[in-house]
Parts: structure tokens; sequence; C-alpha cells
């Protein structure tokens, strides 16, 4: 017997809700890889783009109130350098690059694996764009692998800012995340962000799904 339109619109209707229903009473998150980039304080804006330069939004990205920007700069480091790396906005109080492990050894960097925004100690690098360059004497990190969340899903999973969870990641090279933070905001949207070696390792790609240990 066939359906009328009325009768196949709600079908699909109760098929949308239904899958709502049961996403939200998963474990799932759903994963973004970051690239290597960096967020600049305005100090060091000028002196690599010159103090009237006014930048170009390349795209939004998920985390509410971020953005990456058009113009790019390159990473120079002892060894090595690395080019066409994406800015990212707003500005800082104070400037961060975010490389992974191959990008240290390219760039004869050691970098620390910190959360974002402790910088203290942290590795030294020089930063070049089309107005000038300047010298790191801290700032470069590995960025340690954390979940974004809003309070809701904060509740639903049973955990709060800062702590320290495992992720199961699925397929034929899955693996468990240890010591994966926690970073609880209501401007935050579930994600779980992880660099391209780790994203590498577990043959993740962005929008797939990992879950809570």
């Amino acid at each position: 017997m066939e359906l009328d339109k009325n009768q196949l619109v709600t079908l699909i209707a109760e098929s949308v809700i239904k899958q709502l229903r049961d996403n939200c009473g998963t474990n799932n998150i759903p994963v973004a890889i970051s690239n290597r980039h960096v967020h600049l304080s305005k100090e060091d804006v000028h002196k690599l783009f010159g103090a009237n330069h006014q930048f170009k939004v390349f795209k939004y990205l998920s985390q509410p109130g971020q953005f990456a920007y058009e113009e790019k700069v390159t990473l120079v480091g002892p060894r090595g350098v690395l080019e066409n790396v994406r800015m990212l906005g707003p500005a800082r109080t104070k400037t961060q690059v975010e490389i992974s492990v191959s990008d240290g050894v390219k760039l004869g960097v050691k970098a620390p694996i910190r959360d974002s925004g402790e910088l203290s100690l942290s590795a030294s690098l020089t930063l070049v764009g089309p107005a000038g360059s300047t010298t790191l004497l801290e700032g470069t990190i590995i960025a340690a692998r954390h979940i974004h969340m809003h309070p809701d899903d904060a509740n639903r999973f049973g955990v709060k800012d800062k702590d320290r969870i495992s992720v199961k990641a699925p397929g034929a090279r899955g693996l468990v995340f240890n010591e994966m933070l926690v970073r609880v905001s209501d401007n935050y949207k579930l994600e779980m962000h992880i660099d391209i070696d780790e994203a590498n390792a577990a043959y993740l790609k962005n929008n797939d799904s990992v879950e809570i240990v």
C-alpha cells in the first residue's frame, strides 16, 4: 500500500526525532582534527602584518566565536621551515603557536605538550609575515588533546571542567586516548580536538565519532 504525502512526512519526522533522541543517549563525540596554526597577540599582529592591516576571515570554525583568517605566516626553526601556516582568531593576549610532534621534528623544535594558554617555558620559534618577523622566546606548544563540552553535555556524561578522561576510537586502528582534558563552557559545542599525528595513529577523520570509556 502506498503512503500519501502526509503519512510519508509523518514517518520521516518520527524517524528524525528518534535518531536525535538516540544520539542524545549515546557516548558518541564528534572528532575535529587540528592542523598546525597560530594565535597572534595584537602586538605581534603589528610586527608581522603592520599596524593598519585588516584581516579577512577565511571561514568560521565549529566552536562559536572562533574563525580562521585568510592570512598565513611562516614558522622558522633551527632545522627547518613551515610555510603557509594558518592564523586563527580572535587575537589573544599572548601569541601561541600549536604544532604537532612531526612538525617539531621538521623545525628542530622540542615543544612541550601543554593545555592551551600554558606557555611558560615552552619552545622558542621565529614567525615571519609580509611586514616583518618576530622571535618568540616561548609560546610554541603541542596542544594537549581535549574535548569541548557545553554544560548540558558535561552533565550527561557525568564529568566536569578540567577532568581527565579516556576516549575510545573504533576501527581497524582503534585505540584508547588517555589523559583527554575536558573543557566545559556555555560557549562550547561538543567536539574532541586532536592533532594530525594523533588522528593518523587512529585512522580518524573529521566528523568521525569516538566514545568515552
